[in-house]
């Protein structure tokens, strides 16, 4: 395996405090187990509630539990106050994720300043043995800065539209830029119709 080294001496405290704030990541109940220069791991203990059809772990949660993984791999080579954003990946599915739990590994292929590609796997453990269910090649997006501002304790305001509600941070100036209501003429023409 690679070895590679941290710009950034704080990276694993940043990676752990990132990691915190994921609202997708708490939902499932996946928990950041290992951060190294390079690599992340995360675990994934079987619910019932993440399966599909057929009992196995939903292949959205395997996908999501793994980019993550890889976005924090590539995260633990960044600068002080960057970032990353997944720009692509390609995932294969070898096996039925089946097992008391899914374990995500994600590792730097090959870094760089503006795109770092990674390799991440899933693995379903079942009596200490691991079985390889799934594998991903993602490339990550350097983003430098802080992301969003607004710790994750920090409920979001609402606004209510015709077309449903929206929540942003302030008001409509600071929405969503998928809203509708965000694109000014957009709403004197809905206003009209509505």
């Amino acid at each position: 395996m690679l070895s590679f080294a941290a710009q950034d001496p704080e990276f694993d405290t940043n990676v752990r405090r990132s990691f915190e704030g994921l609202t997708l990541m708490r939902t499932v109940g996946a928990r950041l187990q290992h951060v190294a220069p390079g690599e992340v791991e995360i675990d994934l203990p079987f619910r019932e509630d993440l399966t599909q059809h057929h009992g196995y772990v939903a292949a959205a949660v395997l996908t999501a539990i793994v980019d993550v993984a890889c976005g924090y791999a590539a995260m633990t080579l960044m600068p002080s106050g960057a970032s990353v954003l997944t720009v692509e990946y390609k995932v294969n599915f070898l096996s039925p994720a089946q097992g008391e739990r899914m374990l995500a590994r994600g590792r730097v292929i090959r870094p760089g300043r503006t795109v770092t590609v990674c390799g991440g796997d899933v693995l379903a453990v079942r009596a200490g043995e691991e079985r390889l269910v799934a594998t991903m090649l993602a490339t990550m997006a350097t983003v430098r800065g802080e992301g969003r501002n607004v710790p994750p304790s920090t409920p979001p305001t609402a606004h209510e539209h015709r077309l449903g509600i929206h929540r942003s941070r302030d008001s409509w100036r600071q929405a969503r830029p998928w809203c509708v209501c965000r694109d000014g003429k957009l709403r004197q023409q809905l206003r009209q119709l509505l």
